[in-house]
């Protein structure tokens, strides 16, 4: 997993201070942890590019007056209209203790019921799991390329002993569902034979 080094300057708490930043390019943020006080800071918002727009997970090194952290990204706040960032929280990771994140989900190759009229329905982006920090994926591969008409792809299918998912083992990440016209076919099938059923 790639490490994205940001260089955080101190900032003092507060609502004004915070407004300040904001006027200034930067973005509130803070770090915390079991082991550590919380620490208030700032960096340039460019900088958090790297970790809001894209679909994989980071490792954060975070250094600020010669102290410097392993963190990840836990919590951020977007403004309601422009969509910037306005706040951001950082966990400051433990060798040997687990942490709870959330992994993005990547679906890889082509359902094999869609290539036969199946529309594939993807109902999860991103899971939540526990584990190690040693153990954190950048993002979790589902290869969906043997996923036939009428089949789904579940938690329970995925193959990463080291993780604890945070959702139950019956929890469809995808499915391919038949052809609407199927579905119109059996529909009309169905009410016919409750016609029928009532006229005997």
């Amino acid at each position: 997993m790639d490490i994205i080094a940001l260089s955080a300057e101190a900032r003092t708490p507060g609502k004004s201070a915070a407004r300040a930043a904001r006027r200034a390019g930067s973005v509130p943020c803070v770090l915390y942890g079991r082991h550590v006080s919380p620490v208030t800071f700032q960096v340039t918002e460019k900088s958090l590019h790297p970790l809001i727009y894209t679909d994989e997970t980071h490792l954060v090194q975070i250094s600020l007056d010669g102290g410097a952290w392993e963190c990840i990204l836990k919590d951020i706040a977007f403004h309601p209209v422009t969509d910037r960032p306005l706040h951001v929280d950082f966990q400051v990771l433990q060798a040997g203790e687990k942490v709870t994140i959330a992994i993005p989900v990547r679906y890889r190759g082509t359902p094999a019921g869609q290539t036969k009229g199946g529309r594939p329905s993807y109902s999860v982006t991103e899971l939540p799991v526990t584990c190690l920090p040693r153990d954190i994926p950048s993002q979790i591969e589902v290869d969906v390329g043997g996923v036939e008409i009428g089949q789904a792809v579940h938690v329970s299918n995925l193959d990463w002993p080291t993780l604890e998912f945070g959702v139950p083992d019956n929890q469809i990440l995808m499915a391919v569902l038949r052809p609407r016209a199927a579905e119109v076919q059996v529909e009309e099938e169905g009410e016919l034979e409750d016609a029928e059923a009532e006229q005997v």
